[in-house]
């Protein structure tokens, strides 16, 4: 049941991506042969120019094996892997980097690194994760948000981490995006808290006149598959077309992410947003395909 399938990065987001860039990025504890790769063709892409953090002789010996002149990028000595993030946020806190990008390193320790108040790298909104899903180099990007960051958002929460969406979005091209608000039914059960929450955030959306089409609570299948929403009697503009899917949990998005990567080969595109600098946050098994598609997202959202 494995794809095969050759994970691929998406050329739309690429071409946003490049007549954004070059942006300036650290790469969080380096010294990884997967993070070296990707950012050599994140590089070559022209869409960051690094600095690298972390073991300076392993980096230097990983961009050799790999014939990539590293001689004109700056490399700051930090052996040891938790003391790689509060350099990297400093730096981003400073001006002197846009996007920090994580390399071999746990995402807590990045993020406690980031989310330090004295270095006011977030602001009045709250950071919430995005994943921009293709399955070819040309496909309609479908995102879904938050499935790594925010655990079990309350309904605050979840209207950031909405509004965070709809800005990538109309970043990369859709004016007026369609958001499903996920639940496991489209009805509104008191035994069901999603559905309510998914209620709620529909009508705030609307009362905020947020420039979106906001609809829930709506199951999966009624939220991509027009055929499933006909079947039910489900009419609205969102139903069968969505282009953000708004997940309820943490469980809910980082399940069917991979999912998508793992049955389907589909290339996850991962960035955390709404924060002074976006932080790319990808697995420690994601490919170099994978990475280079988040850093390209990274430098969509500046």
């Amino acid at each position: 049941m494995l794809s095969n399938k050759e994970i691929i990065c998406p050329n739309n987001l690429l071409k946003i991506a490049r007549d954004k860039g070059p942006a300036k990025a650290v790469i969080v504890n380096a010294g990884k042969k997967v993070a070296i790769l990707s950012t050599k063709q994140a590089v070559e892409a022209n869409l960051i120019t690094p600095i690298f953090v972390g073991d300076k002789t392993l980096i230097k010996d990983i961009a050799k094996e790999i014939n990539w002149d590293i001689s004109k990028y700056e490399i700051i000595h930090e052996p040891i892997e938790n003391n790689t993030a509060p350099i990297a946020a400093k730096l981003a806190s400073e001006g002197k980097v846009e996007i920090i990008v994580k390399g071999h390193i746990h995402t807590d320790v990045l993020m406690k690194a980031v989310l330090k108040r004295d270095l006011n790298l977030i602001g009045k909104k709250r950071l919430s994760h995005i994943w921009h899903m293709t399955l070819q180099k040309d496909d309609k990007p479908f995102i879904i948000t938050d499935g790594a960051l925010n655990v079990l958002p309350k309904l605050e929460t979840k209207m950031h981490i909405l509004k965070n969406s709809i800005d990538f979005a109309k970043r990369i091209g859709i004016s007026r995006p369609k958001v499903s608000v996920l639940s496991a039914t489209e009805e509104v059960l008191d035994s069901m808290p999603s559905s309510k929450d998914a209620q709620e955030l529909t009508k705030r959306a609307k009362a905020e006149g947020i420039e979106a089409d906001v609809f829930g609570p709506l199951a999966f299948d009624n939220s991509v598959s027009e055929k499933a929403a006909q079947i039910k009697g489900i009419k609205n503009v969102v139903a069968g077309k969505t282009d953000i899917l708004l997940v309820p949990n943490v469980e809910a998005g980082n399940g069917l992410v991979k999912m998508m990567i793992f049955f389907m080969g589909a290339c996850a595109a991962g960035v955390v947003i709404g924060g002074k600098v976006p932080v790319v946050i990808t697995s420690r098994a994601d490919d170099t395909q994978a990475r280079l598609a988040s850093m390209a997202a990274a430098v969509v959202a500046l």
